[in-house]
């Protein structure tokens, strides 16, 4: 008669021994890596589109930019990236077979420039509707002589800084000088 511990006994030491007793479990591949080396987080710039550069590994990784793929040689990545007025932010993803994927973002601002407009004796009130249409600041100053408060017509435009032509930020102050008589 066989008691049941030893039967219990025998059954764990058949089961242990199946496998070829020197299994190790197989740990999984690194997750992907992915750095984006320009343009850099929180940069600015004047052009239109903006060229994503990075690397990858493993090499064999494929990259995706702003949903697009990008072209990837090597380990290394481009991608070239369309960008709206103002701040955009820019999403990159890295994918390899049988590896966690690497994702990330930065963000990038095309900056804004106005042309200021010629305000040479241009009204003042007219020249404020000129500048605030551009999206620029108006800041006057009073000009003229000692004379200058008798003469009958408005103020008008006498000076200006930045001078008309220029490229300038959108939101950037243009100084004028205004007097009823240039």
């Amino acid at each position: 008669m066989v008691r049941s511990g030893a039967l219990i006994g025998a059954a764990l030491v058949a089961l242990g021994g199946c496998g070829g007793g020197d299994q190790t479990a197989q740990k999984p591949p690194p997750p992907v890596r992915l750095r984006v080396t320009t343009p850099v987080d929180l940069g600015v710039v004047a052009a239109g589109t903006v060229e994503v550069r990075g690397s990858v590994s493993p090499r064999t990784a494929q990259v995706q930019v702003q949903g697009r793929r990008a072209r990837v040689s090597g380990g290394t990545f481009t991608a070239s990236v369309p960008l709206e007025q103002g701040p955009n932010v820019i999403d990159v993803a890295a994918t390899a077979r049988r590896r966690s994927a690497a994702l990330g973002a930065f963000r990038i601002t095309r900056e804004q420039r106005v042309t200021v407009p010629d305000l040479a004796g241009v009204g003042a009130d007219d020249a404020k509707k000129r500048i605030t249409r551009r999206g620029l600041r108006l800041e006057s100053e009073r000009g003229g002589g000692f004379l200058d408060p008798l003469v009958p017509s408005g103020l008008a435009v006498c000076q200006q800084s930045p001078a008309a032509g220029d490229q300038v930020r959108r939101g950037a102050t243009v100084h004028v000088i205004v007097a009823r008589s240039c």
